[in-house]
């Protein structure tokens, strides 16, 4: 985290002092601290130049005013803060919340680079690899358990599979991304240099330039991006990060496993990851995505990967100068060339001038060109990637066979690594459509009558999945997602549609019932045991080894039932789903649909994975990524291989006989309390949503309306336009709206009320000890209710006339809270993680004067004829959105 230092500290004595006592409170490290001092004192610097003293001057009122007040805790100090909020023009106000907003940019930067330290520190400390948290650990700790066999063969059938998808989560435009990534490199050179060298003097100089950019970018996107903006902005993450971060991911595990045998034989881990997505291919309640989309899209990815692998295979290429004489080639290496040579003898022989008798070097000079013509659609390229892996292992036989063992399992070995990854499509595309627009596309099919546009879009889907898998393979797509999966009719549906669109040649599907709601959780292993009796699933899973993928929704179930009934349910269908696998001999793949935010299934990822039911994981984790989760866990290189590594960890330890015995146990152990809270809290949820006018007032006293004008996404926040119920509403403006208004009502409502009804505190505080899902639920509404702030929270829902419903959340909220610390230990929430509390509680104060903006601009526009301070209904609105961005960005979630 960091420190609330954003820019050069006021000469005012008592403004010192209380800066000062706040940044000591907070325990921050040095090199952290002097970061954040450093970026801040740029940021000073650049809004002196850009708004003169007085807008400096400004910002350090609203800052020392909300920090006076986040310490004192009293009402003069918040009043004092919200005047100063008050007082301000519309055009003042704009220019603070950006100000704030670029604090937080620089902030979260500083934090980051702090991780990346930490995680250089910790990957030299001796026994750090033994730690359970990595795949060493993991495995060593499975192999003391089950022995060495039953833990390879563990080993070998890993599987992370993170599906990344275009929800509308992230607040920030790319531009901003693009000059935050720029700071963090200039960041990491200024680190580098010699302390008040040249150099060090160069780095600040363009990072004052940096921030400079940043404060002048608009921080607000002018349109909401097409599909394909969305495809093109998660490629980003492939060409800068994830392309060349897994193979690392791989060689740091086998080093961890095999130490000096790694690298000069063959690793014994296997290429675990698998990259999904959902941008360009979910269409869902978004009409945009369209199959010419979903072509673009596949197509967009084939490109990218291609290139990487023909720039990958030059760069080793180029290296591989290893003489015939010394190391000479085997016959399949020494075919590979002379059938390019028969091709393009031209080409072939400019390439043995420039590579004389380096065999190896031109050989695989001559792969990337043939992986070029493939981009090109040349019919000299590959076709198929397996084509490419063939090559590169004769190639890596022939090294091997001539003593050169380094080179063979060294760069080629990524290179192999890479087109086991990624092959030719470097993300698997999944297609996602809503059940009822299935069964309306059927009626019309089967009616005679004419074919309606829609449906013959939803035909063309099919057809756009069989020519991407013609061109790229089954992995490029396949996988047919079915959201509101309520009967086995509805995955048959989708086989039905196939052969309406392309008859015999159909694409082969894995069709994936989604289940999102509480009855169809419950509802979720009848429909499962229906549908595998299906001609076309039992072909299906003959063919893939009695595999089976079922989703899992989050989002909906919550906002359903609440959070509490929902985590509950999604348990029991875990386990119920599991067992009916396991009895029927079926190899499951549970596909989590978890979001960024808590209320959205949110949280520690690998704390998850080792409270699930046994035989849930069992090796295979599939969860999807979305907004600013994406670029959090794998937009830097360093933490992304942490999270890789931690998140396949915590996969394959959870099928450990202590895991799962642990989980068990405990799930069987405190069933009765389970039922107990699964019951009152839905009892007490019901009564706040399904109230007599909630959802009008859930719209009057969060900014929910307003969030669906930022530009966030291309999808629409709700599948329809009413504001009198909450059934339409999706679950990411839902959860996005609880947490602008510092409530985050959605992560946590109703567990106060489910642990008093139990009431024994005693065996709750050993529940908590021992049972995982009750300490990984209670562990996330800690963190969610950390960001809540109660007096903010009663000015947003005096906005409604109804001191009712609002009563009754500040009553759950006293609840929940008393409960939480009770469990957790200690005298406020966070204290059982420092870390974590430390985060929060440095950025709080300046959430809080984003959210007093946020307040006067909401205040203006639900009642305009009260409004302090100039401006239109439009600038209002700006001001709005800009703290709706700032909010987002510094409490680092959204929805």
């Amino acid at each position: 985290m960091t420190s609330a230092q954003p820019f050069p500290e006021p000469t005012n004595t008592e403004a010192i002092r209380v800066i000062g006592r706040f940044e000591a409170g907070q325990g921050i490290p040095d090199a952290m601290r002097s970061d954040v001092r450093m970026l801040g004192s740029l940021l000073g610097q650049v809004l002196r130049e850009s708004g003169g003293d007085d807008l400096f001057e400004d910002v350090e009122r609203l800052r020392l005013a909300t920090i006076q007040a986040y310490d004192e805790e009293t009402s003069d100090a918040f009043g004092r803060a919200a005047a100063i909020a008050e007082s301000f023009t519309v055009d003042r106000a704009d220019e603070v919340a950006r100000a704030f907003t670029c604090y937080f940019h620089l902030v979260n930067l500083a934090e980051e680079h702090q991780r990346i330290r930490v995680l250089r520190e910790r990957a030299g400390q001796p026994g750090r690899a033994g730690a359970t948290d990595t795949v060493a650990g993991a495995y060593a700790q499975l192999r003391s358990e089950i022995g060495d066999d039953e833990a390879q063969r563990r080993l070998e059938g890993l599987r992370f599979h993170p599906v990344f998808t275009a929800h509308p989560t992230e607040a920030r435009r790319r531009a901003v991304s693009s000059s935050i990534r720029r700071l963090s490199e200039l960041l990491t050179q200024h680190d580098a240099a010699s302390e008040g060298g040249s150099e060090q003097r160069r780095a600040r100089r363009r990072m004052l330039e940096e921030i400079d950019t940043l404060w002048r970018t608009a921080p607000l996107r002018s349109q909401k991006p097409s599909p394909t903006d969305e495809v093109r902005t998660v490629m980003a993450v492939f060409d800068e990060t994830l392309f060349t971060t897994v193979p690392h991911v791989y060689r740091r595990i086998d080093d961890a496993l095999r130490g000096d045998e790694s690298g000069s034989s063959a690793p014994i881990i296997p290429p675990f990851v698998r990259i999904g997505s959902w941008v360009g291919g979910d269409r869902d309640g978004n009409p945009f995505v369209t199959a010419s989309v979903t072509r673009e899209a596949s197509q967009i990815a084939s490109d990218h990967v291609l290139r990487g692998l023909e720039n990958a295979l030059e760069r080793i290429g180029r290296t591989l100068t290893l003489d015939a004489e010394d190391t000479p080639p085997s016959a399949g290496v020494t075919a590979i060339w002379d059938a390019f040579a028969a091709d393009e003898p031209e080409a072939a022989s400019d390439l043995a001038k420039r590579s004389p008798g380096e065999p190896y070097r031109r050989t695989l000079l001559v792969l990337a060109r043939r992986v070029a013509a493939k981009r090109r659609n040349d019919e000299r390229g590959y076709q198929r990637p397996e084509e490419l892996l063939d090559d590169l292992r004769t190639v890596q036989a022939s090294l091997l066979d001539a003593g050169a063992r380094r080179h063979a399992f060294g760069g080629v070995q990524h290179l192999i690594w890479q087109v086991e990854t990624y092959g030719f499509h470097l993300t698997e595309l999944e297609v996602r459509q809503h059940s009822q627009v299935h069964a309306k596309a059927l009626a019309e099919l089967e009616s005679g009558e004419p074919v309606s546009a829609q449906t013959e879009e939803v035909l063309e889907v099919f057809r756009a999945i069989a020519e991407i898998q013609r061109d790229r393979g089954l992995r490029a797509a396949g996988r047919y997602v079915v959201s509101f999966t309520q009967a086995a009719s509805d995955l048959a549906n989708v086989h039905r549609l196939a052969r309406h669109a392309l008859g015999d040649d159909a694409p082969v599907l894995d069709v994936v019932p989604l289940f999102e709601t509480f009855a169809d959780l419950q509802a979720a292993p009848a429909i499962l045991a229906e549908a595998v009796t299906f001609p076309e699933f039992q072909a299906r899973m003959a063919d893939t080894g009695n595999r089976l993928e079922v989703m899992l929704g989050y989002s909906d179930s919550s906002k359903d039932v609440g959070p509490v009934a929902a985590n509950l349910a999604l348990y029991e269908a875990q386990e119920k789903i599991a067992l009916w696998a396991k009895d029927s001999g079926i190899v499951l793949t549970l596909f989590h649909g978890r979001g960024g935010a808590l209320g959205r299934g949110g949280g520690p990822a690998n704390s998850a994975i080792l409270a699930q039911p046994p035989h849930s994981v069992d090796g295979r984790f599939k969860l999807t990524e979305q907004g600013e989760v994406i670029f959090a866990r794998y937009g830097e290189p360093a933490i992304a291989m942490r999270h890789i590594d931690q998140v396949a960890a915590a996969t394959l330890l959870a099928s450990s006989p202590t895991v799962e015995n642990r989980t068990s146990g405990a799930a069987a152990r405190y069933a009765e309390i389970a039922a107990i809270m699964d019951r009152s809290s839905r009892e007490r949820f019901f009564s706040l949503v399904k109230a007599e006018g909630f959802a009008p007032w859930f719209a009057t006293v969060t900014p929910m309306e307003e969030i669906g004008l930022l530009a966030l996404g291309s999808r629409p926040a709700r599948r329809g336009l009413s504001v009198e119920s909450l059934e339409d509403l999706r679950a990411i403006p839902w959860v996005f709206a609880w947490t602008q208004a510092r409530i985050n009502l959605a992560g946590w409502f109703g567990l106060g009320t489910a642990l008093e009804a139990v009431g024994d505190e005693a065996l709750l505080a050993e529940a908590y000890r021992e049972w995982p899902l009750l300490q990984t639920m209670v562990d996330n509404v800690a963190m969610s209710l950390a960001k809540t702030d109660e007096r903010i929270a009663r000015e947003y829902l005096a906005l409604g006339d109804r001191d009712d419903l609002a009563q009754l959340v500040l009553d759950e909220l006293a609840l929940t809270r008393q409960w939480v610390v009770r469990l957790t230990g200690g005298e406020g929430l966070l204290v059982n993680k420092p870390v974590l509390q430390r985060a929060v509680q440095l950025r709080s104060p300046y959430v809080d004067a984003l959210s007093l903006l946020q307040l006067r601009a909401l205040r203006a526009l639900r009642a305009p004829e009260t409004a302090t301070g100039s401006g239109s209904e439009e600038e209002q609105r700006r001001l709005l959105l800009l703290s709706v961005s700032g909010v987002a960005a510094g409490l680092q979630n959204t929805g």
